[in-house]
């Protein structure tokens, strides 16, 4: 396995996968590997917890395995179903060439054979390279009922198929849940994981992670990116722009060979930023103009 023997060789080996992590994520992380625990992420969108759980799988080389939650989710939809195309072929087989034992019959449709497993069966399966990653990503999405079905799932790390009995990890996966806190989550599931409240970054952190991900934008250009975008996160809009978006944004300008951004550069790439209409149009024209004069006095450039 990969080192991680401290939160520091945890942020380093997340580093080589391009994933920039601040101390405090870092620790978070290597306390939930080194004590078994699932990791609760919360945070607004955007700003890279979905990220985290893809980078930590690469960055051990294990498989990840991603339940992504929805309104309406229920436990069986998680964790198995069964091929009812594939059964009832069976069935007809079976009676074109006169089988009469149901109950033979019946063994074999509800045999591994005819199983499909789901997310979270798939994690309790032995896995080539070790446990997986097991993603639940916006578990704030779902309702209290699964919430319960997770308590019992991620406490003794099993599940139950009526058909096939219980079904256990041979080792427990790793498992980090995310949530956009577009609702709370129970207290008793977070009362099963270490939890850790994901930030936008500040100004340096952010630098690094596009100097990461867009690597041939020019810095000064980055900084001007990043410090108009930071500059928007207090602006009253519905819904801020999160790091991917900074991202995002600087690849736009790259493609269209931007060196320095201007009122009209802004307001024609502000869908890469910011995701609703009327955000759009509250920094359009001259407030945009007037966002990035304060950007340049700040970063001590003319407008």
């Amino acid at each position: 396995m990969t080192d991680i023997s401290t939160a520091d060789a945890v942020r380093d080996r997340l580093a080589e996968q391009g994933y920039v992590a601040s101390r405090a994520l870092a620790v978070v992380t290597f306390l939930a590997l080194r004590l078994g625990r699932p990791l609760f992420l919360e945070g607004e969108a955007g700003v890279g917890k979905t990220e985290i759980a893809k980078t930590l799988a690469a960055a051990l080389g294990r498989r990840l395995i991603r339940l992504q939650c929805y309104e309406g989710l229920d436990a069986s939809s998680a964790v198995y179903e069964w091929n009812f195309a594939a059964q009832m072929v069976a069935i007809r087989t079976a009676e074109a060439s006169g089988q009469a034992d149901r109950d033979a019959l019946r063994a074999e449709l509800f045999s591994e054979e005819y199983l499909v497993e789901r997310p979270l069966l798939e994690a309790m399966r032995p896995q080539p390279g070790g446990a997986p990653v097991l993603l639940i990503d916006e578990i704030d999405r779902t309702d209290a009922p699964f919430e319960a079905f997770l308590l019992e799932a991620l406490s003794d790390f099993q599940v139950t198929i009526p058909e096939l009995g219980t079904i256990a990890a041979p080792e427990p996966p790793i498992v980090i849940l995310t949530s956009n806190r577009t609702r709370e989550v129970h207290d008793a599931l977070k009362r099963r994981c270490l939890y850790h409240w994901v930030d936008y970054p500040d100004f340096e952190l952010e630098m690094r992670i596009l100097e990461g991900r867009a690597p041939e934008a020019a810095e000064a250009l980055s900084r001007q990116v990043v410090a108009f975008v930071q500059r928007l996160r207090t602006e009253d809009l519905f819904k801020k722009p999160g790091v991917a978006e900074t991202i995002d944004w600087a690849k736009c300008l790259l493609a269209l060979d931007v060196i320095d951004l201007s009122p009209e550069v802004i307001s024609d790439t502000l869908g890469a930023i910011l995701k609703y209409q009327d955000d759009i149009q509250k920094v359009q024209g001259a407030e945009a103009a007037r966002l990035l004069d304060e950007v340049s006095r700040e970063l001590g450039a003319p407008a």
